[in-house]
């Protein structure tokens, strides 16, 4: 008789370490995913560039 695997626990949430909620996926709350949203519409989570990448994208486009 095969036996049903046991379900995943759910992962940490990326904002706060709770443990996420299934109904906000992969956040423990929407307060989180707004959180979230909000670091990336900031620019809070962008990559900073240094000065020759900026100068190489110039010469590139023109």
């Amino acid at each position: 008789m095969a036996t049903e695997p046991k379900p995943r626990p759910l992962p940490r949430c990326p904002v706060c370490g709770r443990r996420a909620s299934a109904e906000a996926r992969p956040f423990c709350s929407p307060r989180c995913a707004q959180v979230d949203l909000g670091r990336w519409l900031s620019g809070a989570y962008a990559i900073p560039a240094t000065e020759e990448e900026k100068a190489e994208e110039d010469e590139d486009r023109g």
